[in-house]
């Protein structure tokens, strides 16, 4: 877990500038729901291409929404985010089960579920024979750009892991 972000668990969010992808959503094809601003659907398994997409699809309708600008590097900020969690449950979690996004202030809420009960752990760089490792930034590069970080356990089994990246 973050040093920095301790926190039990996540808030849930049925605002407007939501996306939520779902393991029993319907066909893999991007939905957009015009009425409301700064929420788009896709649909699991999800990629980080997709999550990616999801993120700014709602930031730009949000801003649209809102008249207000959003900055380009907390944009990019947030998609880093999504993309880092969309990976992390794919290659550690037994894949993606659920995806949120919430354009709301602070920032953008990125919330990614997955199958493992396991908590997200940062690596040593190097192995044991001082050789660099690959991979293993991920997580640290989320508890650096998030401003608040929270997992919480699924009564289902699995995690969700909810990330608030600031937008200014």
């Amino acid at each position: 877990m973050c040093r920095e972000h301790r926190t039990p668990s996540a808030p849930e969010s049925s605002a407007p500038g939501t996306a939520r992808v779902t393991s029993d959503s319907p066909p893999p094809t991007a939905l957009r729901e015009p009425s409301t601003a700064g929420r788009c659907r896709l649909h699991c398994p999800c990629k980080p291409a997709e999550a990616r997409r999801a993120v700014e699809r709602a930031v730009a309708d949000r801003c649209r929404a809102t008249g207000i600008s959003c900055d380009r590097e907390s944009v990019a900020d947030a998609l880093l985010v999504a993309s880092e969690l969309t990976t992390n449950a794919i290659l550690h979690g037994g894949g993606v089960t659920d995806f949120r996004v919430d354009v709301e202030e602070p920032g953008v809420r990125v919330s990614v579920s997955d199958r493992s009960d396991a908590l997200p752990v940062t690596g040593e760089p190097v192995d044991p024979h001082g050789r660099r490792r690959v991979g293993g930034h991920g997580w640290p590069i989320v508890c650096r750009l998030a401003h608040d970080v929270r997992i919480t356990g699924l009564a289902s089994g699995g995690k969700c892991i909810t990330a608030v990246v600031p937008l200014s």
